[in-house]
C-alpha cells in the first residue's frame, strides 16, 4: 500500500524509528544499515513494506530499494518472518547477504540468529536466482564506547534478546576488541547470541 515516507525523523534506534509525515508520527521498524544511514539526518525517505496481521499493522523501512527488494525476497522465503529478514538485515550487509546466496555459503548464512542449516540452505535455493549483485554499502558513525554500547543493547533488547545476555555478550566482545560503531557491535553481537 505504501511506497515510502518522507518527513522528518523524530526518533531513531537501531531496531526502530518515528518518522512524522504531515503532523502524524509512523513508528517504522528498520535495520542496523537503515539506522546508519538516518541517524544524522533530519529529513528521511524511507522505502515501506507494510505488514498487517490480525493484531497489528506494521511498518519495515528502509533506506535503498535494494535493501527493500531484499527485504520482500527473504520473507518469500518459508521459514523467514519479517523479524528474522530484519535481524539478517542488520547482522549482514545487502552485499554481504547477496554474496551469501550467490555463492552458496550456508555457514554465512546460517550465522544469523534464528537461522538453521535447513533455513539458511532453502534461503539459497529460493533466491539464487532472483537475487542481484549489486547492494548499498556501509557507512560507520562515530560514537563513544559507552555511547555504542548502550545503543546497542536497546537495539538487541528490542529484537527480542534478553537484556543479561546482551549485557554480558557485549562486555565480552568490548573487552576483546575495539569496535567504534552501533552497527558493527550489533553485527558481532549477533553472531555470539
Amino acid at each position: 500500500m505504501y511506497e515510502y515516507i518522507r518527513g522528518e525523523l523524530v526518533e531513531a534506534t537501531p531496531a526502530n524509528a518515528v518518522v512524522d509525515c504531515g503532523g502524524v508520527g509512523y513508528y517504522i521498524h528498520i535495520s542496523v544499515n537503515t539506522y546508519s544511514k538516518i541517524v544524522s539526518q533530519n529529513q528521511v525517505m524511507l522505502y515501506i513494506h507494510q505488514i498487517v496481521r490480525e493484531d497489528a499493522h506494521l511498518l519495515y523501512g528502509f533506506f535503498s530499494k535494494e535493501e527493500k527488494s531484499l527485504f520482500r525476497a527473504l520473507i518469500s522465503v518459508s521459514g523467514i518472518g519479517a523479524n528474522t529478514a530484519n535481524v539478517m538485515l542488520s547482522s549482514m550487509s545487502v552485499e554481504e547477504i547477496t554474496g551469501a546466496i550467490l555463492t552458496e555459503n550456508v555457514n554465512a548464512i546460517k550465522s544469523v540468529k534464528g537461522i538453521g542449516v535447513k533455513t539458511a540452505q532453502r534461503v539459497i535455493i529460493e533466491l539464487k536466482d532472483k537475487v542481484g549483485k549489486e547492494g548499498v554499502p556501509v557507512e560507520g558513525l562515530s560514537l563513544s564506547t559507552s555511547a555504542v554500547r548502550e545503543e546497542a543493547q536497546a537495539a538487541l533488547v528490542m529484537l527480542g534478546f534478553a537484556r543479561a545476555q546482551v549485557a554480558k555478550t557485549l562486555d565480552k566482545i568490548l573487552a576483546s576488541e575495539k569496535v567504534e560503531t552501533v552497527e558493527n557491535l550489533i553485527k558481532l553481537a549477533l553472531k555470539h547470541l
